[in-house]
Formats: structure tokens, C-alpha cells, sequence
């Protein structure tokens, strides 16, 4: 008996102006069963009228046609059927038969591929689309593009303006490809949307971005969180002198914990080994992280170190022994550190104020502790802290904003996450247009679950 059998069944297309005559089973290359469906197309009057001059045109020769169709589950699906050409006896013009169920630019049926846009639109990767329908991923890839463009774009020419107006903007910049290439990303910070993508991280990104929404779109919004890049900054100033400019507690955090913290953590450890104090200077070893913790964090460290830490014995099949012990005595590594050495303590000082600084809600009270910050650091008279109180100074206006404005970047960090997981999920984009465009449609992807409620909003 032969490997299969090919099975004479009928089985409807759905297909308007289809009519089956049967239907063959058949395995493909891929080893996954076939169901090529033949059949004939319905003729209708239009196909033999002339498009020149209108006289009634002969059938002048046919050849098959084969249209990828919907898949019954694991098994693929395709209809083949013979397809007219036609002459004209007086202009001798020739046409061909329409075939209303065939998608456009596309060797497949219609349904087919409305079938894969929807699991497009629900989020399935492109290699998923291709295994559940049987298309070649290049094909996924253009209905996808044509979809995104269909929904983002106008003419497939230029972007739609944002649907909404947005209040509090969130501008940041992301490594495109390797080489430092980079690419700036501009989002709605209540909805989350990315409203724009840019090549490069220079002023000329946020200058196409206001030229793009107009000046009275920008009217409507009161802050924008960012980073401390200049550039950024000046451009706001220029073009949207009322828009209020914010930097958020990580980046200042992070500036003083690289700057200022583990500075200084390197320059005492050489003192101490200059001065001959083998044994204070091994202290300092391996601190960075303690030193750059604040004290909330070291507690719970230390809480979870008190706590049995190992893996269920009863786990069997996945069970990967003892798990990595977590290090107590962080609190009294750090108190003795800070004990020992003035400048390491006074860090501590800043570190604590600063976050106090940023959990106030009035600009005021929050001018007064920043103030209060640069006063310290430059009475120390150490290059790192005042170089810190520099900072502070020269961006002044927009760290206190954040009493008025709490707004911060960390939902533009979570984007950039966002869009590290688009590349990886795909191996990479050649296609920056391409690449943009399911970035916008990731963001607007991203559903918020109501506790009381139990359902999904959008």
C-alpha cells in the first residue's frame, strides 16, 4: 500500500463564486497534509465585455491557477481552478477572468488572508502566523506591513496624527543597531502609546516631532519627562517655552551612585593603600553595591538572608539542588563602612535627603532640600561631590518641577524593555519602517487588569 491514499471528498470552499467539484488530500514537503480543492470559477458578464471598446471578447486560452486557502486545523488548504484569458476580435485587447475571492497582491485566497491579519492583530509573531496558515514568513510579512500601514499611517506615505492629546510627554533614546546607531522614541506617558520614532538622538528628532503634531497640539501639553540631555532640553525651550521640562529620581540617582559613590569609594581605597592600611583598604573591596543601595534595600536583604532559602526536595524533575545563599549583615557591613570614613558617610547624607526630595509634592519644600544637597557637597570640597552640586545647579528648574509635575522617565524605560522584546521575539528587523510600526502597535497592545472587576481593559 502507498505511503497515503488520496481521498476524493467535498468539502465547501466558502468561497463566492467557487464551485467545488472535489477535493484531494495530499502531504506537502513539510510533511503536513494538503487539501487542494478544484473547482471552477463562475463567469460573469463584465469579464467578456472589452475595457478598449466595449465589444464582447472570446475565451482566447486558460491555464491553472493555485490560491493558498484557509487552513482545517493542523491541515493546509488550497483552491485550484482554470482562469480565462480573453481577445477582442475588433482591437484584439485582451483581458483577464476577475477572480473576486483572491486577495490582492497576494497568491491567496481573500479569507486567508483576513485570517492572518487577525492573528496578527492579536499579537502572534510572524514565524507563529507561518506555521498556522502555511505561508512563506515574507508573505506574513507584508500583510502584516499592510496592516500597520493601514492603521498608522495615511496613504502608507505619512503617520496619523495621535488620536488623543496628550498631557505629560516621555522622550528618551534606544540603541537601534549595533555601531551606535541610535533611534529617539517619543510616548504618551498616561496611555503609554508611542506617538513617534526617529532616527537619531539630536535635536532635529523633537524638531520634526513638533512640526508633525503642530503648535496647538502642543499647547495641550504641561511636562515632559527626559533625561538630562541637553539637546533635548534646548529644543523644548525654543519651541515650547511653556512646556515644563522634568528630570525623574533615577538618572539622578544613577548619576550621583556612578559619578560621586564609586569616585570616591576608588579614591579612598588608593589612599589607604598609599597610607599602608592593607587591612581598611581590603574593606572597601566589593562594596560597590552597598555603598550604592539605599537602606530600605539592604534591610530587606538581610531579612531574606534570616529566611530558609532552599529548594523543595520534593521537586523532582526540576529540582537544581541548593539554591545560591543570599549574604546577611549588609546593615552592619554598610555602618561600619560609613563609621570609618567621612566622605562615604556624607554620601549616605545626600542619598537619603535625595530621596526624601523626591517624595514632595510641594516645589518649594523640594527647592529647599536640593538646595540644602549642594550645600553639602560643596562644603566637602571633593572634586566628585561638587562636580554633583554642578549638576544639581545646571538643571535646577527641572528636578524641583517634580514636586508640581509627578511625572517620571520610567515608563519610557519600560518601552525601551518593550522594544528590546519586539527585536528578540522577531531575531532582529532589517526594515526600520517595519520595525517602528510594530513598536507603535506593541504599545497600544498592553492591557491593565482591573482587580475588583476581573476584566481587561484595553
Amino acid at each position: 500500500r502507498r505511503p497515503y491514499m488520496f481521498n476524493t471528498i467535498t468539502i465547501p470552499s466558502g468561497l463566492e463564486g467557487f464551485t467545488n467539484t472535489n477535493t484531494k488530500k495530499a502531504p506537502t514537503v513539510t510533511d503536513r497534509m494538503i487539501l487542494i480543492i478544484d473547482g471552477k470559477i463562475r463567469e460573469r458578464e463584465d469579464d467578456r465585455v472589452c475595457p478598449k471598446c466595449g465589444c464582447k471578447m472570446h475565451v482566447h486560452d486558460t491555464y491553472d491557477v493555485h490560491l493558498s486557502h484557509i487552513p482545517f486545523g493542523r491541515t493546509l488548504s488550497a483552491v485550484r481552478f482554470e482562469k480565462r484569458r480573453y481577445i477582442c476580435p475588433e482591437c484584439h485587447a485582451t483581458s483577464m477572468q476577475g477572480v473576486p475571492f483572491q486577495a490582492g497582491g497576494h497568491r491567496i485566497t481573500a479569507p486567508l488572508y483576513s485570517y492572518a491579519r487577525d492573528l496578527l492583530e492579536l499579537g502572534l509573531t510572524n514565524k507563529n502566523v507561518s506555521e498556522l496558515t502555511g505561508l512563506c514568513k515574507n508573505t506574513v510579512k507584508d500583510i502584516d506591513k499592510e496592516r500597520l500601514l493601514e492603521k498608522y499611517t495615511v496613504d502608507g506615505k505619512h503617520l496619523k496624527k495621535p488620536e488623543r492629546q496628550a498631557k505629560y510627554l516621555g522622550v528618551d533614546e534606544f540603541l537601534l543597531h549595533k555601531g551606535h546607531e541610535y533611534a529617539t522614541i517619543i510616548i504618551d506617558l498616561e496611555t503609554g502609546h508611542v506617538l513617534w520614532l526617529a532616527h537619531g538622538k539630536k535635536k532635529l528628532a523633537l524638531y520634526d516631532f513638533i512640526e508633525f503634531v503642530g503648535e496647538e497640539w502642543m499647547a495641550g501639553v504641561e511636562a515632559v519627562a527626559c533625561d538630562m540631555n541637553s539637546d533635548y532640553q534646548e529644543v523644548f525651550e525654543d519651541k515650547c517655552p511653556y512646556i515644563q521640562v522634568v528630570f525623574d529620581y533615577f538618572h539622578i540617582r544613577r548619576n550621583f551612585n556612578d559619578k560621586v559613590v564609586s569616585e570616591v569609594r576608588k579614591d579612598e581605597q588608593k589612599r589607604l593603600v598609599s597610607e599602608g592600611k592593607e587591612d581598611e583598604a581590603r574593606m572597601l573591596k566589593k562594596t560597590k553595591y552597598i555603598l550604592t543601595s539605599n537602606r530600605q534595600t539592604l534591610k530587606e536583604k538581610d531579612e531574606k538572608s534570616k529566611k530558609d532559602r532552599k529548594a523543595d526536595l520534593s521537586e523532582k524533575i526540576f529540582n537544581g539542588g541548593k539554591q545560591k545563599e543570599i549574604k546577611g549583615g549588609n546593615m552592619e557591613r554598610y555602618e561600619a563602612l560609613l563609621k570609618e570614613n567621612e566622605l562615604l558617610f556624607l554620601t549616605d547624607i545626600v542619598k537619603e535627603k535625595l530621596s526624601h526630595a523626591y517624595t514632595l509634592d510641594d516645589e518649594c519644600e523640594m527647592a529647599q532640600e536640593i538646595a540644602d544637597i549642594m550645600d553639602i557637597c560643596n562644603g566637602t570640597q571633593n572634586e566628585h561631590f561638587m562636580w554633583f552640586a554642578e549638576l544639581l545647579d545646571k538643571h535646577f528648574e527641572g528636578i524641583i518641577a517634580h514636586g508640581t509635575y509627578r511625572i517620571s522617565s520610567g515608563k519610557v524605560e519600560g518601552t525601551n524593555n518593550l522594544i528590546k522584546t519586539v527585536r528578540r521575539r522577531a531575531f532582529g528587523y532589517r526594515d526600520n519602517d517595519y520595525f517602528f510600526l510594530k513598536i507603535m502597535d506593541e504599545s497600544r497592545r498592553q492591557y491593565v487588569r482591573n482587580p475588583k472587576s476581573h476584566k481587561l481593559y484595553d
